[in-house]
């Protein structure tokens, strides 16, 4: 319903995703699909609406810090530990707040006026790196040395 308004002002769409839609999280296949559903969404709608001068891109959130997270942790059996563990996700060592996604928000819809298609990360880093990624309980299997 807002394209015809969107072409006539060369607007723009921003869209919210999330960084597990890309990476992909434990126990969460319906959010993890869905997710990249939204940014696959991004992209071929942004090929479709250029011509008309009409952008459409994407923000993907890591952990930023909502009442919604403090919640879940709540329901953890050591909450304290589970907000340090999100936390320390992020190279940056914090977790975002809402006005970092914000302003990623603002990025797009004024600055950014070459940009479409694209999924910006505003994830403090949580997607770089190595580092343990088998989850506890899985048998592991030490590389076979050749003699």
């Amino acid at each position: 319903l807002a394209l015809p308004h969107l072409r006539k002002s060369r607007g723009n769409v921003i869209n919210i995703s999330s960084l597990v839609g890309a990476i992909g999280q434990v126990q969460a296949v319906p959010y993890v699909a869905t997710k990249g559903a939204v940014t696959a969404m991004t992209k071929a709608l942004a090929l479709d609406e250029s011509q008309y001068g009409v952008r459409v891109n994407c923000i993907s959130p890591g952990n930023i810090w909502t009442p919604l997270w403090e919640e879940l942790a709540a329901f953890t059996p050591d909450p304290a530990a589970t907000i340090r563990e999100g936390t320390l996700a992020q190279p940056l060592g914090r977790m975002g707040q809402p006005a970092d996604v914000a302003a990623a928000a603002v990025f797009l819809a004024s600055e950014a006026n070459f940009c479409t298609g694209i999924e910006l990360f505003v994830t403090g880093g949580a997607e770089l790196g190595y580092g343990r990624k088998a989850i506890p309980g899985t048998p592991v299997e030490p590389p076979t040395i050749p003699s």
